[in-house]
């Protein structure tokens, strides 16, 4: 009878070391990755309302501001506020080491100009995740320049796009074909990989600046360069007198903001040009100074001052950069592009 009990008894399930080493491990839960739709207070009609207005990530909610989302969906100011704070707290976007930026700044991608001294007075060439103005009288060479980065931009990313934003009617595919030729590339495929949007007033050239983020997301374009030529021209042209100068200012200051956040978020270059004006007050030196004053300094990452040399020369100076010395160099422009003297 004993011997029947002791059979019909379970049998204990003996645990080897390993299964008793993965119970004593902590359990890591798989964190689920949030959506626009997962945000409180953001339904089907208001998530459809986001992506129609170009926010296709919490990165892009993130970094927006209420009055923003307030115009693309109809919100109220404490929605707008709420749901960019759920955003930016999904992100964990917080404090980053010195360490972690310069992991970052590994990934900054450098465009040449085709002249080395130029290349060298800018660190290798024109840079990403930031803007670069260059500002000079009319017929020094801005136009130029941004020709000559959008054919080497494309020599140096096969693949790649560029975004031209004409306000001054100023892009001539005529001196595309002549550089890429130089270049040894196919002019065609060139021109193919450029796209050009004639901007013709301030609010068209600032509504063209926010639909690049669409080429990039929704078209899946590579987007490497952004030029804008040029920054201040209609604005300059729009707004006259000193009693427009706060809102001109203002919505100059939406403009730029909306290409650094493009720059940022893509790692792509922005280039701008810039108008010039004739300071009154300067009896010693050079007068000119660049339009769009504080604003514009600001928000440009690397400045530039631009001016004719001797004999078809150009000077170029950089006068502002977060970590370049000051200098100039001088360069040509010849048919196939920029190039040393």
């Amino acid at each position: 009878m004993e011997q029947m009990l002791k059979m019909k008894m379970p049998r204990k399930n003996i645990k080897t070391d390993d299964e008793i080493l993965e119970e004593m491990e902590p359990k890591t839960e798989v964190k689920k990755e949030t959506k626009i739709g997962d945000l409180s207070g953001v339904g089907a009609a208001t998530a459809e309302k986001l992506e129609a207005s170009g926010y296709l990530d919490l990165m892009s909610i993130a970094m927006a501001t209420p009055s923003e989302l307030m115009e693309a969906t109809g919100m109220g100011d404490s929605i707008a506020k709420r749901i960019i704070a759920q955003a930016r707290a999904s992100l964990d976007m917080g404090f980053e080491s010195g360490e972690d930026l310069m992991k970052k700044r590994e990934a900054v991608v450098r465009i040449s100009t085709g002249s080395h001294s130029f290349d060298q007075l800018l660190g290798g060439g024109f840079e990403s995740g930031g803007i670069t103005e260059i500002f000079s009288a009319y017929g020094s060479g801005k136009t130029q320049i941004g020709h000559a980065l959008a054919v080497n931009t494309i020599k140096k990313f096969p693949d790649g796009y560029v975004v031209y934003l004409d306000t001054e009617s100023t892009f001539r595919p005529e001196r595309i074909t002549q550089m890429a030729t130089a270049a040894g590339l196919d002019p065609q495929e060139v021109l193919r990989h450029i796209k050009v949007a004639r901007a013709y007033n301030s609010d068209h050239q600032s509504l063209l600046a926010e639909k690049i983020e669409d080429l990039i997301k929704k078209e899946g374009l590579h987007v490497r360069l952004v030029v804008v030529d040029s920054l201040t021209a209609h604005f300059r042209a729009e707004f006259i007198g000193r009693g427009t100068l706060a809102d001109r200012q203002q919505k100059l200051n939406r403009h730029m903001h909306t290409l650094a956040k493009l720059a940022d978020a893509n790692n792509l270059c922005v280039y701008v040009t810039n108008q010039v004006m004739a300071r009154p007050d300067t009896f010693f030196g050079d007068p000119t100074e660049a339009i769009g004053g504080h604003i514009v300094g600001h928000n440009s990452q690397t400045r530039i001052y631009l001016r004719k040399g001797k004999k078809g020369t150009r000077v170029v100076k950089l006068i502002d950069s977060p970590y370049l010395e000051d200098g100039e160099c001088t360069i040509e422009i010849a048919t196939g592009g920029l190039r040393d003297v």
